[in-house]
Parts: C-alpha cells; sequence; structure tokens
C-alpha cells in the first residue's frame, strides 16, 4: 500500500522516474485544433507497444514525436505539459496539454522554371496551387509540390529535367520560413517511330489505333490509352507500351510496343441458377483473332430448361478498329415455356458504331425462321427485319455500381415486299438508372416498353410478342407468365408491354445490402392495359463473381400464389 501512494505521488507530477517501469501507456491530447490533433496522433500512434514504459526515455521519444508532428505544419516552438491522471500497477494514461505557440509563416516564395516547361501552361496551372507568401508552413505541401513538378516533367516528356536548387529554410526564432524551387526543365521531347514486337496482327490495324502521331508532344496519358485500346481488342494477352528513355534522339522518343498473341482458341464453361429458368449451362468457344486482319469468332451455347440456345458471330473490325465494325451472325434457338413452344434460326448482318459520347448505333439486316406454337396457334413464319438500335451504358462503382445508367432503343420492320411473310413494325426500349445518396444508400429506377403493330398478330412470332414477370420484370410473379389469354386459359403474348421498378438498397455490412422495392405493369393487346402490382423486399451481396439478388415479392393479382422468391446473379445494367 506504502509503494503504491509513493509511486502515484512521484507519478503525479510533470517529471518522470528513470525507475518506473509501467506498461501499457495510453495518451490523452489536449490544446490542440483538428489538423494538429490528427497529426500528433499519427506520429504518437507509431511508438510501439513494446516500448511504451513511463520512463524518461518514452518522455524524450513523445517530446520527439510531438515536435516532429507540430514543425510538419508550421509550429516550431511547442510548450508540452505531462501528467499522469490514472495508474496502476500495470497501466497508465498521460495527459498532454500542448500549446503550440506562434506559427511558421512564409516569408518568401523563390520557384522559377527555366527551359520548355516555362512556357508549358500544364506547369502554370500546378503552380496555381503552390504555397503562397503569408500562408502558415506545411512541409507536406511544400514536399508534395516538388514532387508534383517531378512528375509532371516526366509526364510531359522533359526527360532531362531536374531540380538546380531545393531548400526550405525556416528560421524558428523569428517564425519565418523561406522556399526555393528552382528546376530546369530542358527541351520537350515528341514522339518518334512507333516500333512493335511479336505482333500477329498486321501493324496497320495496329497503328489505326494510335493516340498521338509521331512529332507530337509527348504524353505519357497518350501511351496509357494506346496500351488499354490494344488491350480491349482481345487480341493480346498482354501488351506493354513504353518510352524508349535509353534511344533519345534530337527531340524524338520512340515507342515500343511489345505484345504477346492472345490463345487462339478459348474455352469456357459456365453453370448459373434463376427462378425464371432455372439451372443454365453456358459452353463458350473464342478464337479473338481468325487472321492478321484481327477478325474474330465467337461461339456460345446456352443450356436451361425452357430455352436453348446455339449462337455463333464473327466481328470485322474496320479501319478505326476501336469504334466500328461489321458482325455476322447465326443462332439456333428452342423454348418450350409456359404455352410456348417453337424453334427458331436466325442470321443477321450488323454494321456498328461507337462514339465518344459512350452511345453506339448498328444498323442491322436479319432473318427470322420460326415453327412456332402459341396457346392454341401454330404456325410458321419468315421474315426479313432491317432495323436500328441506339444504346449507351455508364457505370462507376464496380460490380454494384453507386452511380450509372442504361438505355436502349431498336426499331424494325418487316415487308412482303421484301419477301417477309407479313407486314411489321416494332419497338423496344428499356433504360435503368442508379443513384446513391452516400456509400450506404443507393436506388435503382427501371423502366421498359415496347409494341408491334400489325394486321397479322396471329402470325407474330412469339420472340417478337411481349411478355411480362419474373426477376428482371415483374417480381411476384412467374417468369413470362403475364400477358393476354386466349379462350382456353393460354397466353398469347401481347402486342404492347410496359414495365417499372423502383428499387432502394440499404447497405448494412460491408458487402451485404437490404432491398426494398415495387414493380407495376402489363403485357397486352386490347386498348388499355390491366396492370399488375407488387412489393417486396430482399438480400444483396457484392460477390467476387457479381451481384447475387434474393427477394420475396407479393403479387397483388397473382393468384396463384401468395409470395414468390427471385433468384438471381448477375449485372444491374
Amino acid at each position: 500500500m506504502i509503494k503504491k501512494r509513493l509511486l502515484s505521488w512521484l507519478l503525479s507530477g510533470a517529471v518522470w522516474l528513470p525507475g518506473v517501469a509501467i506498461a501499457d501507456v495510453d495518451f490523452d491530447i489536449k490544446g490542440l485544433d483538428d489538423a494538429l490533433m490528427d497529426n500528433v496522433s499519427v506520429y504518437i500512434d507509431a511508438i510501439p507497444e513494446n516500448e511504451r514504459r513511463l520512463n524518461f526515455r518514452l518522455q524524450a521519444r513523445v517530446t520527439d514525436e510531438i515536435k516532429k508532428a507540430l514543425q510538419a505544419l508550421g509550429y516550431y516552438s511547442p510548450q508540452i505539459n505531462y501528467t499522469v491522471e490514472k495508474q496502476s500497477d500495470t497501466d497508465a494514461t498521460v495527459l498532454l496539454n500542448i500549446d503550440p505557440g506562434q506559427p511558421v509563416i512564409i516569408s518568401e516564395v523563390d520557384i522559377q522554371l527555366t527551359g520548355d516547361a516555362k512556357k508549358d501552361p500544364a506547369f502554370k496551372t500546378l503552380l496555381e496551387g503552390a504555397p503562397k507568401k503569408g500562408e502558415i508552413l506545411n512541409q507536406g505541401k511544400y514536399d508534395a509540390l516538388k514532387s508534383a513538378i517531378q512528375s509532371l516533367a516526366i509526364r510531359r516528356g522533359y526527360f532531362d529535367a531536374d531540380y538546380t536548387l531545393t531548400r526550405l529554410e525556416v528560421a524558428p526564432g523569428l517564425n519565418q520560413a523561406f522556399l526555393r524551387l528552382h528546376f530546369s526543365s530542358g527541351m520537350r521531347y515528341h514522339f518518334g517511330n512507333v516500333y512493335y514486337h511479336n505482333s500477329q496482327i498486321n501493324e496497320e490495324r495496329l497503328s489505326s489505333m494510335l493516340t498521338f502521331g509521331e512529332g507530337e508532344p509527348y504524353l505519357v496519358s497518350d501511351l496509357g490509352a494506346f496500351n488499354q485500346a490494344l488491350a480491349n481488342t482481345g487480341w493480346f494477352s498482354s501488351v506493354l507500351v513504353e518510352a524508349g528513355l535509353n534511344e533519345l534522339r534530337d527531340d524524338r522518343v520512340p515507342i515500343s510496343v511489345s505484345l504477346e498473341p492472345a490463345p487462339r482458341n478459348q474455352f469456357e464453361t459456365g453453370v448459373g441458377y434463376s427462378t425464371d429458368v432455372g439451372p443454365r449451362v453456358k459452353i463458350g468457344w473464342k478464337k479473338p483473332w481468325f487472321n492478321s486482319r484481327g477478325h474474330s469468332l465467337n461461339t456460345d451455347l446456352y443450356v436451361s430448361s425452357p430455352k436453348q440456345t446455339l449462337e455463333s458471330t464473327y466481328k470485322i473490325p474496320l479501319a478505326d478498329v476501336q469504334r466500328e465494325y461489321y458482325q455476322v451472325q447465326v443462332g439456333l434457338e428452342n423454348v418450350d415455356n409456359n404455352d410456348t413452344k417453337s424453334l427458331e434460326l436466325t442470321s443477321s448482318v450488323s454494321r456498328h458504331w461507337k462514339y465518344d459520347t459512350g452511345w453506339q448505333r448498328s444498323v442491322y439486316l436479319r432473318w427470322l425462321y420460326s415453327d412456332y406454337t402459341q396457346a392454341s396457334v401454330s404456325d410458321i413464319s419468315n421474315l426479313i427485319l432491317p432495323g436500328i438500335n441506339f444504346s449507351r451504358v455508364r457505370s462507376r462503382g464496380g460490380a454494384m455500381p453507386s452511380w450509372g445508367d442504361k438505355q436502349s432503343i431498336t426499331f424494325e420492320m418487316a415487308d412482303p415486299i421484301w419477301g417477309s411473310d407479313i407486314n411489321l413494325y416494332r419497338v423496344v426500349g428499356q433504360t435503368a438508372w442508379i443513384r446513391s445518396l452516400n456509400q450506404n444508400n443507393r436506388f435503382i429506377y427501371r423502366a421498359g416498353g415496347g409494341g408491334v403493330f400489325t394486321d397479322e398478330f396471329e402470325r407474330v412470332p412469339p420472340s417478337l410478342r411481349f411478355f411480362a414477370g419474373g426477376d428482371n420484370s415483374i417480381r411476384g410473379y412467374s417468369y413470362e407468365s403475364i400477358s393476354p389469354k386466349d379462350d382456353k386459359g393460354k397466353l398469347e403474348g401481347g402486342s404492347y408491354l410496359a414495365t417499372g421498378s423502383l428499387e432502394y438498397n440499404y447497405r448494412v455490412s460491408g458487402n451485404w445490402w437490404a432491398a426494398l422495392f415495387a414493380d407495376a405493369g402489363d403485357a397486352w393487346t386490347s386498348s388499355s392495359p390491366d396492370w399488375k402490382t407488387s412489393v417486396g423486399v430482399g438480400v444483396r451481396w457484392e460477390s467476387p463473381v457479381g451481384p447475387i439478388s434474393l427477394d420475396v415479392a407479393h403479387g397483388f393479382e397473382n393468384k396463384d400464389d401468395n409470395f414468390m422468391i427471385h433468384f438471381s446473379l448477375g449485372p444491374e445494367l
């Protein structure tokens, strides 16, 4: 008891004893504003636990760390008072009452650029954010500016650049600081010749993707854009675009492009499940480069209980490889779902354009042969359908975007003039929007609609009619169960479609989200729709392979099921 009282009395002042070794020392910092407090805390927290013993060595270490933390933000004359607030045989809490003193003010800023960088607007913009005379010294900003100037020089082709003077002078007694940065950039280099190594694709085709021209001022971002463009083609398993800094000549820097061809044949398999189609299997065969002109071939087989699809696509890039191409498709699809049975053959030729705005446009001509039974009607339909599509997808935030939207609209028509069995006009559109209030609250809005206009609707193939209901349509109703019915109660498919959904997601923890939603819509043929509505709750998991959704929904007009469970895996846009 006497020993504890003596220890308490000795530690209660501002002087620590060299013989006292109490472990687990914590600190309570007072007297500083938020910025100074945060920096001091970072420095003190870096002291290892095994060095936290209540003795003179720790006091000296703490004093040193506090001074370094404050000096970094311009305070060189702090007053530090130590008081032991609580202690036991094994731990103690030390109150650090700190008066930072008067700040050091920048009295002179001497930044000089020589060489071509002196007239470069990018450097002028950078220096607008430099420390100013009269500001409190912040060493971090000084160091960041010094690094930023050098980094900008490298990114913009000033490969001979270097500092002739870097100095930060501090006079603590006067509370003054003097910043000096003298930077000699030398000349700016320009792009030279481009050399390709180990490419199986014609160099002319590769050069069409260049984001720079010979003789243009060097920009590392242009190299990155070219590197990404080559990688996006799928022709190569690895791409490395780099400047030949060891081969500089005059004011030119040669560009080296090292390529590794992608395997000529690639195979993939996948297994999935959703309540719409049940288990499904995908088998894919891809030839990412069919020849030296960069043509490619992709064949996919999809198998599920209601639908089996075999589709092959041949892609022909044009002169602007990134933006323009032709596509030839052939496909076979068998459907046995609800009151629909059909076997369809299809082939198409399409021309595609991509724009800087993110929009894509395609015009196509497709042939559709369908041998089908829909409800109580069986027929064979042969259609030739020219059409046009506009679409755009934007997103930010990974597999479960925090921001994004999707738009798509398609027009197509058939006419006996060019060999179709019937006269038909069809339009289909959809949109989806994802917006977030913050990291934990997001909203999703979806809407879709369409119409098929013809005097011979009974001869329209099932794939061109409209059905609603299911995971990605109106939840609370089974897959494609919403449509007009014939006299026998069988689904006929509708001439028109309109669906909408509003969903709210709240992050519960980590990658787990809770969802509330309301869906509505109908597929109809008569003059007015009979709207179907539903509400529900769900769970979302941002898995490594994409969002996984589990929903429980109640369809208010669903006579067969009070509640339905919906499970799906796949992108939200």
